[in-house]
């Protein structure tokens, strides 16, 4: 079998979850049954493909800022056109993100994997020239299959876009952050501190976080360390400020893996506020290094954590800081959530990830 995937989420992402899953799946499936995989991907940023072995990754990373965003998806697309008319083998044509263009070889069947329907369930957190949704509707009604990476994603797909269960299959996500990494750790903080890590905006409900934080005892004792996401906007600051929270109890950070490795090993707790997520990786990754998980309710978060979480209302604030203040004010529950933690992260890897991947493709090929 021969399965390509496309430029897209590796010319728009440095690091992210999206272009993790593909690198991830893309250099163990060559692994299984020796099907050949590429990457095509003439011009991209990513960091993450480079690294792999066992696919064939066609591109060079873009200098910048020598390329904008707009000629660097002019290239990739043209080229990618090109390279799907000169081609006649190609089994399976899996598409890293949405698209109104249709780029898949004639002989290809075409797959979409659906991380979320954020678009569709928080329309007001995206600009009105955000062309996602019309291009996730023209993936979909395309594709010959649909991977999406929750039972939770799934429903909420049906619910939005009328799309018939037969065409999905749901393919759960693994961790990322490695044995390696896990191995040796270095504190960065010598004080107690609470981990939140990625972005912040809208859904992500940081400044509910911040609500909660500001209402608990916890800010004399924990420091609350956001990872990623970039330096804090004016309007977090303002928030900080007006919920009266000490500017010196919140640090923002950016790093590698290590990093991140560092800030789960020797975080007290992670919390997790989202008001949706398609899937969620952070909180298996915190599990993994033991770090006991707090997180919200809401979508697909409780299929993903099952009872290896102390869950909370993300649009309650008291719900949230009694959740917090139950894990870090006993170390009894921290420890009872560390071991529910460890059992919890064996259902989830990027070997299962990549085998289930691997049979859809399989049976797609027989219709």
């Amino acid at each position: 079998m021969k399965i390509f995937y496309d430029y897209q989420i590796f010319s728009s992402q440095r690091y992210g979850g999206i272009s993790r899953y593909f690198h991830e799946i893309s250099k163990i499936i060559p692994t299984i049954e020796g099907d050949s995989v590429e990457i095509f991907a003439p011009l991209h940023i990513n960091e993450y493909i480079h690294r792999s072995a066992t696919t064939r990754i066609i591109g060079i990373k873009a200098p910048q800022p020598r390329f904008t965003r707009l000629a660097t998806r002019i290239i990739n697309s043209s080229l990618t056109r090109l390279r799907s008319h000169s081609t006649h083998d190609t089994d399976i044509f899996h598409e890293t993100y949405y698209s109104l263009l249709d780029r898949a070889p004639r002989s290809a069947k075409r797959i979409i994997t659906v991380h979320d329907m954020i678009h569709e369930r928080f329309p007001e957190s995206f600009s009105r020239n955000d062309a996602t949704h019309r291009a996730k509707l023209a993936a979909l009604r395309r594709a010959d299959h649909i991977i999406c990476i929750s039972e939770n994603t799934r429903r909420d797909l049906i619910e939005t876009t009328d799309t018939p269960v037969e065409k999905t299959s749901v393919v759960r996500h693994g961790y990322s952050l490695t044995t390696t990494l896990r191995a040796a750790p270095s504190p960065i903080f010598q004080v107690p501190y609470i981990l939140y890590v990625g972005a912040r905006a809208g859904y992500k409900n940081f400044e509910g976080l911040l609500a909660a934080y500001a209402r608990s005892s916890l800010q004399n004792e924990f420091l609350l360390v956001c990872f990623g996401g970039g330096d804090p906007t004016p309007h977090e600051s303002s928030s900080i400020q007006s919920f009266g929270i000490n500017p010196a109890n919140i640090v923002f950070l950016s790093g590698s893996d290590s990093t991140l490795s560092s800030l789960y090993a020797s975080a007290s707790a992670f919390v997790y506020p989202s008001l949706y997520e398609g899937f969620g990786i952070p909180p298996l990754e915190s599990m993994s290094f033991g770090c006991p998980v707090i997180c919200s309710n809401a979508s697909s978060m409780p299929e993903v954590v099952g009872d290896a979480a102390e869950l909370f209302n993300p649009n309650d604030f008291d719900s949230m800081r009694t959740a917090l203040e139950r894990v870090l004010s006993s170390a009894d529950r921290s420890q009872q959530l560390v071991a529910l933690g460890y059992e919890r992260i064996k259902l989830f890897s990027w070997e299962k990830c990549a085998r289930e991947t691997l049979d859809i493709y399989k049976h797609v090929l027989q219709y």
